[in-house]
């Protein structure tokens, strides 16, 4: 018979819904802003000098929050220009909050958005079909890469759409991290329906080298209470779970097996280390890439 099991994201709401109980059980956020405050200046220092406007590509902005952290952090860089900030995200209701929080900032004069509902695959199809070669100064692209089929090709595309001095942004897990641990354990065990591929830091480096792109690691430490998965009927427990398992309603549908190894496994270790709550590290691994450059320097 057919596992019931299902993946998040065939049910958009939900994984929305799922998002924001990861970022209220996180330091995620909190740890991007401090990494956009104190070191993405610094990176940004030459991408837009000389320049009356700045392009920036955000690819999977979601609800626009960390992105408009970064648009103020490039005000701050080059008070006056003039922005143009593009998003491409697939979720119409993450794009209406993004206009929402757009609405209610007031410090935007000098910026122009464009959203496009669609995901990354399908703005490179369109880009292409359309013949358009828009060049970007800087390309974020943050915790999405999970979402794309061919990983390789979609970072050579927002590659090849740099201008000279731009960079490219990534960020993602990392491989030494604690989602890197529960999927190496149980990724195979977890249904994808080919919507979803497990991708850690270790796995963009290899592409990068492959390829001989300059980049720079940046290891920012995160945590996340998973406390609340434990008790029985917590609902923000059972949205959690489906978060990191990546997993429609997994604790309805994943096999008795399968919920128990991973329950037991955490209680225990738990206990071992005498706290009543239990943690989970994320470490996200921030990488940064400069257009011009021909060979991989590890940091």
């Amino acid at each position: 018979m057919a596992s019931p099991m299902r993946s998040l994201l065939t049910d958009l709401s939900r994984y929305v819904r799922c998002f924001h109980v990861f970022l209220a059980k996180s330091t995620e956020h909190q740890t991007m802003k401090q990494f956009v405050e104190q070191q993405l200046p610094g990176l940004l220092a030459s991408t837009g000098s000389g320049k009356s406007a700045i392009n920036i590509l955000s690819v999977g902005g979601g609800a626009g929050e960390i992105d408009l952290q970064i648009i103020s952090a490039v005000q701050a860089s080059y008070p006056g220009v003039a922005i143009n900030n593009e998003v491409i995200e697939p979720s119409a209701d993450q794009i209406l909050k993004y206009k929402e929080r757009v609405a209610a900032a007031s410090n935007l004069n000098n910026v122009k958005f464009t959203w496009h509902e669609e995901t990354a695959n399908e703005y490179e199809s369109r880009m292409k079909s359309e013949k358009k070669s828009q060049k970007w100064d800087f390309i974020h692209m943050i915790q999405m890469l999970y979402y794309v089929k061919d990983i390789p090709a979609i970072i050579r595309f927002f590659h090849s759409l740099l201008d000279a001095q731009a960079k490219l942004l990534i960020i993602l897990v990392s491989e030494t991290s604690g989602w890197e641990t529960l999927w190496r354990k149980y990724g195979s065990s977890f249904p994808t329906d080919d919507l979803c591929t497990y991708v850690s830091s270790a796995h963009i480096k290899g592409i990068l080298d492959s390829v001989g792109l300059k980049y720079k690691i940046y290891e920012l430490p995160s945590r996340m209470d998973i406390t609340c998965c434990f008790a029985e009927g917590d609902n923000d427990g059972e949205l959690l779970l489906d978060f990191l398992t990546e997993t429609y309603e997994f604790s309805k549908n994943a096999p008795p097996e399968l919920k128990q190894q991973g329950s037991i496994r955490e209680k225990r270790k738990a206990r071992q280390k005498g706290v009543g709550n239990v943690r989970f590290s994320l470490y996200r691994k921030i990488r940064n890439f400069n257009k011009v450059s021909i060979r991989a320097v590890k940091k």
